[in-house]
């Protein structure tokens, strides 16, 4: 795991050793380590890294790297799970290794398989391969876009990053906003991430899923991989399905525990992450398999005292049941302006709420000296856990009123809740009408996939979730923000074999008797505490926000509102903003739903103003 960057300038300019240097050193964050450089011959190409040793933590791992030939060149951000594997098909081949790293396998794949290599990996991964004879860069990125990959045409330059904000304060690129893109991130934060498009005009995305030459200044972009197409054919019988998806989940765990310094897990007391917890402790009892890191048992809980959000609790059962003393974080009032800017910078774009557990939470990993963490992320869209039911408090002393069941002293209290939940459940509608224009639809590749047709509505809306819309920005911010430490998270439901079987199952192996992830729930009996496999209880890993603006981020956002930011007036009628977030604020009011409509405007005034 670690951060990539890379010069080519096909105009002939050489590319000096202090231009690369600017830009690795804007990711030293994502590789403490150690860093490196190579430039071509004629110096027209830099492939730049920052090292985060975790497999082969000796200098045979360091990067870039080169083949035995001296014919390609790599800089890699990831881990091939299965190197072992291909390892040994390699050497039957006849391949000879000088290391024992992942990024070796890769550089032998390339030589043996070429393009093809990327459907025998499981893992995650953005790359970058340049070919010193044909002097032809290879990009590619993951499956499902796990790990990012940014790139830029500038002048006679192409330039790459693993952040945008690498390339954007590295100078090599244009600062100018993309007006269409802020507008969208304000009103949709989940309708970007996976097209090309960023909040820079010049800066663009590699999807998930594609890869990409660059041969003599032209760029050659094509998908290599949609997962509607690698569905795979499931047993008939609902107890066969369990078992297969036990089989791939309990495997899915023990390739990622494969690590050459110390792994653990950020546990929260939800089904995902317990699942994990008590699944790397299941493999451990089996037997450990090779390479597999024998120093695990490192579980970190995020706890809230006095919040709703705080599970506690569930979290010391399930961590008494993986027989682990988990380290617990408090994350109160205090936290809420502690570090504020940099989580803010860190998560590296525009989000619905503010990060702060999860930069807070990864932080203590690094100090405990824990630089990877198997975690849940990815159930939820991939089995529906959105789909729990309910209104909010604001709607219910609404309904109450309406029907005269309250007292007249909380009247004035229910009108206000009613006012807060118009801004929450309706107030992207409200905020909208503050745009000075309305984005355009974007280019999402997985949007024009042909779905089976004997697909139900469930899968079909998971399918967008996991590919176009709410996953792929989750996984930016987990990287974001777990690298903003050096700190690499990895995701066992996210196994390409674990996610093409659970879509090829029907609705009701995902939904069923009133439950969500119901073919995991099932392979997990026995494995876990029983009240946390068919706990009904969803509750995202998020800062307390409602109690935080509702308390002590008040006057943060009223001075933020106060800023004079002229491109940000450009975009949105402040008054209408001013008036809707006082209103919150003053007579403290918010609640989730305001801050998931609300703080994307704010999030971009800062963003906007950072960049003024």
């Amino acid at each position: 795991m670690c951060g990539i960057a890379g010069i080519v300038d096909f105009g002939g300019k050489p590319v000096a050793a202090d231009e690369l240097g600017r830009l690795t050193d804007l990711l030293s964050h994502r590789g403490p380590d150690g860093a490196g450089a190579w430039f071509s011959a004629d110096r027209t190409v830099g492939l730049g890294h920052r090292r985060l040793a975790i497999i082969d933590v000796s200098d045979r791992g360091s990067q870039p790297m080169m083949s035995s030939d001296g014919r390609y060149t790599i800089v890699f951000n990831g881990e091939i799970y299965n190197f072992l594997e291909l390892r040994r098909e390699l050497e039957s081949a006849g391949a000879i290794f000088c290391s024992d790293s992942d990024t070796e396998v890769i550089l032998a794949g390339w030589n043996t398989w070429g393009e093809a290599m990327l459907q025998k990996f499981n893992g995650m991964w953005a790359l970058a391969i340049y070919d010193t004879i044909t002097r032809e860069l290879f990009l590619a990125r993951d499956r499902f876009g796990v790990k990012p990959l940014l790139y830029a045409r500038s002048g006679t330059r192409f330039v790459f990053s693993s952040e945008q904000r690498a390339l954007v304060r590295s100078r090599f690129v244009d600062s100018a906003v993309d007006a269409d893109v802020a507008r969208r991130l304000m009103v949709d934060p989940f309708g970007v991430e996976a097209s090309t498009r960023t909040l820079w005009r010049e800066v663009s995305r590699l999807q998930a899923g594609h890869c990409m030459w660059l041969r003599e200044g032209c760029l050659e972009i094509k998908r290599w991989w949609r997962t509607v197409d690698h569905l795979p054919e499931v047993p008939r019988t609902e107890p066969e399905r369990v078992a297969r998806f036990r089989e791939l989940f309990m495997d899915s765990v023990a390739l990622r525990m494969r690590s050459d310094v110390p792994i653990g897990t950020c546990l929260s007391g939800g089904f995902d992450s317990s699942a994990v917890a008590c699944a790397m402790a299941a493999h451990e009892k089996s037997g450990l398999g090779p390479r597999d890191n024998v120093s695990w048992r490192h579980a970190f809980v995020a706890i809230f005292p006095g919040s709703s959000n705080d599970e506690r609790p569930m979290a010391e059962e399930a961590a008494r049941w993986a027989g682990i003393s988990p380290t617990m974080l408090p994350i109160g009032d205090k936290d809420a302006l502690n570090e504020i800017d940099r989580i803010i910078d860190d998560n590296d774009d525009v989000y619905i709420s503010l990060p702060s557990a999860v930069w807070l939470i990864y932080r203590e990993l690094r100090q405990h000296s824990v630089t990877v963490s198997l975690d849940g992320h990815g159930a939820d869209e991939l089995m529906g856990a959105y789909l729990q039911q309910g209104q909010s408090a604001a709607f219910k002393l609404r309904n109450a009123l309406a029907a005269g069941m309250l007292h007249s002293q909380l009247a004035r209290r229910a009108a206000d809740l009613s006012r807060a939940a118009i801004l929450g459940q309706r107030g992207r509608y409200f905020l909208r009408g503050g745009l000075r224009a309305l984005p355009k639809p974007f280019d999402l590749a997985a949007e024009g996939d042909r779905l089976p047709s004997s697909w139900g509505p469930l899968n079909r809306r998971l399918y967008r979730m996991f590919h176009s819309t709410v996953l792929p920005t989750i996984l930016r911010n987990f990287d974001r923000l777990s690298m903003a430490h050096g700190v690499e998270v990895r995701m066992p439901f996210m196994d390409w074999r674990l996610v093409t079987y659970t879509m090829a199952l029907p609705d009701e192996s995902k939904w069923s008797e009133g439950y969500t992830k119901m073919v995991a729930r099932q392979a997990m009996a026995g494995a876990m505490p029983e009240a946390i496999r068919m706990g009904r209880r969803k509750v995202g890993f998020n800062s307390p926000m409602p109690e935080w603006l509702n308390g002590p981020l008040a006057p943060w956002i009223m001075d933020l509102l106060e800023k004079k930011v002229p491109l940000f007036a450009e975009l949105v009628d402040e008054r209408r903003l001013h008036s809707a977030v006082e209103l919150l604020t003053k007579r403290k009011l918010w609640s989730w739903e305001s801050v998931g409509h609300v703080w994307p405007y704010l999030n971009m005034k800062w963003a906007l103003a950072r960049a003024s």
